[in-house]
C-alpha cells in the first residue's frame, strides 16, 4: 500500500477522536459550557467511568494471547531511553528543577483516553486488550517515577513516603486494572448484570474524556520556554515510538501487539501531568503548554509514525 494511502487510512480512523478533542476545545473557549462544568466531569471520569471501562476490558481480556514479557520490555525500554535523553540534556544544559520535572513528565506520560480510543479505532478489540495491558504496566511505573522526580526537583520540598504510597495505591485506574487482572487470572465469573452496568459506564468514558482533553488545551503559556516544550514533544511523539519499534522488532514482536505499543508510546502527554506539577511543585505552566502542543500536533504525528513503522 502506498505511504500516502496508509497515512490517509490511519488519519481517517483517528478523525473522530481528534474531532471530539476539537469540540471540547471549542465548547470551552466559546463558553457554551461554563468552566465549572469540566472539573466535575473530569473527576467523574477519572474516579468512576474510566476505571469501569478498564476493569470490564481486563476481566474479559485473553491475556494468554499477549506476550506480557516482550510487551513490557518494549514499552518500558522505549520509556527508559526517552527519559535517559532528558536526563542527559539536563546534565549538559541544566534547567531549574521544576522545569526539568515537567519536561520529563511531558516526554514520557501518555494520555490514556486517547490511547484506548485510538487503539480501538485502529486495531479493534485486540488493540484495546493490548492497550489495557500497557496501561497496567506503565501507569504505576510512570506515576511512581513522576512523584519521585518531583520529590527531588519540585518546589514543594520532599514528599512523605506515606503520601507517595497512598497516591499510588488509591489511584482508581491502577486499582481497576489490577483488580481486573486478578479476577481474570483467577477465573472468577462475573454476573451478567454487573458486566452490563460496567459496559454502560465505560461507554460514557471515552467521549467525555476526549471532550475534557480538548477543554483543557491552553496555548496562552506556549510563548515561554519554547525550546523545552518542543524538546519534550519531540521525545514523546517521535523518539519513544521509534525506540519502541526498534526494541519490539528486535524481540520478535509483530502484528497487533507491536502496532499497539508503538501507538501507545506515540501518544500526547496526559493532562494529569499538569495536575501533578501543580500539586508537587513542578512548573505547571510549562506542563500545560506541553500538553496543549502535543495534543494539537499528535493529530499529524501519530498517522505519520504509524505509517512509517507499522
Amino acid at each position: 500500500m502506498p505511504e500516502f494511502i496508509r497515512v490517509l487510512t490511519i488519519l481517517t480512523a483517528l478523525i473522530p477522536i481528534f474531532t471530539l478533542i476539537l469540540m471540547g476545545f471549542i465548547l470551552h473557549r466559546r463558553t457554551l459550557l461554563a468552566s465549572e462544568f469540566w472539573m466535575p466531569c473530569e473527576r467523574l471520569n477519572y474516579f468512576y467511568l474510566f476505571p469501569a471501562l478498564m476493569f470490564s476490558q481486563i476481566v474479559t481480556a485473553d491475556l494468554a494471547g499477549i506476550s506480557l514479557r516482550l510487551v513490557t520490555i518494549a514499552l518500558l525500554g522505549g520509556i527508559v531511553l526517552g527519559g535517559s535523553i532528558v536526563f542527559l540534556l539536563q546534565a549538559l544544559f541544566p534547567r531549574p528543577g521544576p522545569v526539568f520535572s515537567s519536561v520529563l513528565q511531558g516526554a514520557l506520560r501518555p494520555n490514556t483516553y486517547v490511547a484506548v480510543a485510538a487503539a480501538t479505532a485502529l486495531y479493534g478489540q485486540p488493540g484495546l486488550m493490548v492497550t489495557a495491558v500497557a496501561i497496567a504496566i506503565t501507569i504505576p511505573v510512570l506515576n511512581v517515577g513522576s512523584i519521585f522526580i518531583l520529590m527531588i526537583h519540585g518546589d514543594n520540598g520532599p514528599v512523605g513516603k506515606r503520601h507517595m504510597v497512598k497516591t499510588i495505591v488509591t489511584n482508581p485506574v491502577i486499582l481497576s486494572v489490577v483488580l481486573g487482572g486478578v479476577v481474570n487470572l483467577a477465573g472468577i465469573p462475573m454476573p451478567d448484570f454487573v458486566t452490563a452496568i460496567l459496559k454502560i459506564l465505560g461507554s460514557a468514558s471515552l467521549p467525555l474524556g476526549l471532550l475534557s482533553v480538548g477543554a483543557g488545551i491552553d496555548f496562552a503559556a506556549v510563548r515561554a520556554s519554547r525550546g523545552m516544550i518542543w524538546l519534550s514533544s519531540a521525545i514523546k511523539l517521535a523518539v519513544l515510538p521509534v525506540a519502541t519499534y526498534g526494541i519490539g522488532t528486535s524481540l520478535g514482536l509483530t502484528g497487533t501487539s507491536l502496532a499497539t505499543i508503538i501507538l501507545f508510546n506515540s501518544l500526547p502527554c496526559t493532562p494529569s501531568t499538569y495536575i501533578m506539577a501543580r500539586l508537587f511543585g513542578g512548573d505547571y505552566r510549562i506542563a500545560a503548554s506541553i500538553i496543549s502542543i502535543q495534543t494539537a500536533i499528535a493529530a499529524v504525528t501519530i498517522p505519520l509514525v504509524l505509517a512509517a513503522l507499522v
